[in-house]
């Protein structure tokens, strides 16, 4: 029996941008699934917090979702959590550099996977679910979707890929199904860590001159989800005005 309690999956929420979306969604009275992949420690982690301010409220899946098959699985896995689903949100991403030359069939399964065929087919998943509960998608994008990232050119192609289905899917699953995307600027550095010149660099180019805040990212999705009821198919930038200039670096 479905609960009365709306449920959001949120993939790759072990940390960073998908753990800030998670709390807030679940602060916002959401049950949470908590998709992870090689984050499982912190993915538990999260889970027992948000379990402790509210039991049963939180739970983890594992799978890869450049695995056909596991992301069929974490679709159904989802559903037999609370048996209804209100809110997808497509985070989990693969972020790394693949110059000309160095492109290769393991890069384009890794990046498309991640970025673009995985939310594309969860999102079809659980479309009737969503659409039996008003409910809506928000994806990911990044701002580097419409300005490309030299030496990125797979990422950039796959995000800029996940920008259209955002808003082919808001034709197709309207009117019971919104989909919008955000579009991040400089949030967080990357994982694998960039110099103090860089950083300054990127900064240089932000109009607001600092770097975002997470809960910045997660007030958006908020305001997508209760507040925006008449927005689909919208990408917003969050990028304190980056986008405004052609983009340079990293």
């Amino acid at each position: 029996m479905a609960s009365n309690t709306p449920v959001a999956l949120i993939t790759g929420a072990g940390k960073r941008v998908g753990a800030a979306l998670a709390r807030a969604f679940h602060q916002d009275g959401f049950n949470l699934v908590i998709h992870c992949l090689h984050s499982r420690a912190e993915a538990d982690a999260l889970a027992e917090e948000l379990n402790q301010h509210r039991p049963d409220s939180a739970r983890v899946l594992q799978a890869d979702l450049n695995d056909l098959s596991q992301v069929a699985t974490l679709a159904q896995q989802t559903l037999a959590q609370w048996h209804r689903l209100d809110l997808l949100i497509n985070n989990a991403s693969r972020f790394y550099p693949t110059p000309v030359g160095d492109i290769d069939q393991a890069a384009w399964h890794d990046l498309v996977g991640s970025n673009m065929m995985a939310p594309l087919l969860l999102s079809q998943a659980l479309a009737p679910t969503l659409a039996e509960h008003k409910g809506s998608i928000i994806n990911m994008v990044d701002v580097h979707a419409r300005s490309p990232l030299k030496g990125h050119t797979l990422y950039c192609m796959a995000k800029a890929a996940l920008e259209m289905m955002t808003k082919s899917l808001a034709l197709e699953l309207a009117p019971r199904v919104r989909v919008n995307a955000i579009a991040p600027g400089a949030i967080l550095w990357p994982a694998q860590g960039e110099n103090e010149s860089g950083q300054q660099a990127v900064l240089a180019q932000v109009p607001l001159g600092r770097l975002g805040e997470l809960d910045e990212i997660s007030n958006t999705a908020r305001f997508l989800t209760h507040h925006a009821t008449y927005l689909t198919g919208q990408v917003i930038a969050v990028d304190g005005g980056r986008s405004l200039a052609p983009l340079q670096g990293a």
